[in-house]
């Protein structure tokens, strides 16, 4: 058992040292095949029932379907966010208290076009480089390759001090992996899908994680009904925005608001102890 521990804390240096050089790694065979094969299923069965259709942009992509807010929708993608792989990535990306701030399905289907490169923190109004707001993964459920729309990067863009311009041109390299691996990367990385030239379909999951003090890309207290919400573990309520960050910023009436709706651990004993 030491020696399993050993082995998976040097992995976890070897991501995170990647990571801090490339902006990016890929974990091989890290999602059990029979969670693949649950995903898929599951999300085959919401594009039917919410009647998905192709996005009308080329960010969102013309010929690539999406499924927001996957948490709302129970197992099997609570399993997703606290995959004992990539949580330990983004917890220690991001400085340890962090939240999920999207789940959804990115399927790219075939004739699509590349998407334009892009950082997913662009959008904050932060000078680059800066200290890592936003940890994302792409889980792959199918097979990544160049030919099928396999996720582009452009490996250590994530140092320059400048965002890329919407629409540019980039050189970029494809990160192809196997069906069950996963893709992690700093939002300050600079990335896009790939066209799909091939006669089928690339699925993957976008687990994306922030830090604890940024605003998560998807309203997870609102977004996800309280009785599903209530059959979370505590870990995955307070990844969802329920707990408190660093003892203090979204406490009510000092205790969590996990606290308030479920009765979980208040933390109350050290919410505003900053001496």
């Amino acid at each position: 058992m030491a020696g399993t521990v050993s082995a998976m804390a040097a992995d976890l240096e070897e991501h995170l040292a990647r990571i801090e050089t490339d902006g990016y790694t890929i974990v091989e065979d890290a999602i059990d095949p029979a969670l693949v094969d649950a995903l898929v299923a599951d999300l085959a069965r919401l594009e039917d029932e919410l009647g998905t259709a192709p996005g009308d942009n080329r960010f969102e992509g013309t010929s690539t379907t999406r499924v927001y807010n996957l948490l709302a929708h129970g197992a099997p993608w609570t399993d997703v966010p606290v995959h004992p792989t990539v949580l330990p990535i983004a917890r220690r990306v991001l400085g340890g208290e962090i939240l999920v701030s999207s789940l959804s399905s990115i399927a790219i289907g075939a004739g699509e076009t590349a998407q334009p490169i892009h950082a997913d923190d662009q959008v904050m109004p932060l000078a680059r480089p800066h200290v890592p707001t936003v940890c994302n993964s792409m889980w792959a459920l199918t097979d990544f390759t160049e030919a099928n729309g396999a996720t582009r990067v452009v490996p250590g863009s994530h140092l320059l001090d400048h965002a890329p311009d919407h629409g540019s041109h980039y050189d970029s390299i494809p990160a192809e992996m196997a069906a069950g691996s996963i893709l992690v990367w700093t939002g300050g990385l600079w990335h896009g899908g790939g066209a799909n030239t091939t006669d089928g379909t690339r699925i993957g999951i976008a687990m994306n994680y922030c830090a604890g003090w940024v605003r998560q890309q998807e309203n997870q207290q609102l977004g996800i009904p309280t009785e599903v919400l209530a059959g979370f573990t505590p870990t995955l309520r307070q990844l969802c925005g329920l707990g408190v960050y660093r003892g203090l910023i979204g406490h009510i009436d000092k205790q969590t608001p996990a606290h308030r709706l479920f009765g979980d651990d208040p933390r109350a004993d050290h919410l505003f102890d900053r001496s």
